[in-house]
């Protein structure tokens, strides 16, 4: 008798979009660990690991007699992580993408599901679950210029790894392009399920595309160990990183704008 399939390894990643506030209730032994960046860690206290920013105000972390056994992650620990995949300038230098790359290299999950990373901007009275925030994505910085094309370049990144990402929200636009998954659907994932959306993604991926790009990045070089690509703008050609952006995009076509339950192998 074949063994049978244990249950996917899924992490729920928390951001601080007004929506992240959604998962207060929900069930925490419906994911292995909950990953929060940077403020994210407020939004509910049994969460298992923090990723901040660099440069994180020391008065925003989380007191002592919130660790238990949670653990804080910081630039020390994901630029190794983002490097391994490219490094900053690629992959893209917004904490959504970092904290998302640190996990996949670091936790391996099956499944990286977001919350609170659309990176919408719309509401200037409430950027934030928390209030007024700075909308770090929307910096002038040029490894930034499509986030939407950051996000496609995680997406096949993360499968290379054995990690599905999917986006939990259920807001009508999101610059997190990554197939849609609700809570509910989450929860009930099989291994036949998970294994039949990755194959689906796979099959709808552009591999010429994806070719040409990295093909591009390498010739380019854009590679700093240390993280600090802002020392180092006036080497970087903004139009070259946009062009590079575009076969991300077309790389993914459509897959992203298709409901979930459509991110399924043919029979």
């Amino acid at each position: 008798m074949a063994a049978a399939l244990t249950s996917p390894r899924i992490m729920l990643l928390l951001g601080s979009a007004p929506d992240v506030v959604r998962c207060v209730h929900w069930p925490k032994q419906a994911v292995s660990k909950i990953v929060a960046i940077n403020n994210a860690w407020r939004v509910r206290p049994d969460w298992d690991l923090l990723v901040h920013a660099g440069d994180f105000p020391s008065d925003r972390l989380p007191p002592g007699a919130w660790l238990r056994q949670a653990q804080i992650f910081s630039a020390s620990h994901y630029v190794p992580a983002q490097n391994a995949f490219g490094g900053f300038v690629y992959a893209g230098g917004t904490m959504a993408m970092t904290a998302a790359y640190w996990t996949i290299h670091s936790q391996k999950p099956d499944v990286l599901a977001f919350l609170g990373c659309d990176m919408i901007y719309d509401q200037p009275e409430k950027t934030h679950f928390y209030g007024v925030g700075r909308a770090d994505p929307l910096r002038n910085d040029p490894t930034l210029q499509s986030l939407e094309a950051k996000s496609s370049r995680l997406l096949i990144h993360a499968l290379r790894r054995g990690t599905l990402c999917v986006n939990l929200s259920d807001l009508p636009h999101s610059r997190l392009l990554l197939p849609r998954l609700s809570f509910e659907e989450i929860r009930h994932l099989s291994p036949q399920r998970l294994a039949d959306m990755k194959a689906g993604v796979l099959a709808g991926i552009q591999s010429q595309a994806v070719e040409e790009a990295e093909r591009i990045e390498g010739e380019l070089g854009y590679f700093y160990e240390d993280g600090k690509y802002w020392n180092h703008l006036d080497e970087i050609d903004e139009t070259r990183l946009a062009d590079i952006d575009r076969l991300w995009m077309s790389a993914v076509g459509d897959l992203t704008a298709r409901p979930a339950e459509e991110c399924s192998a043919a029979e």
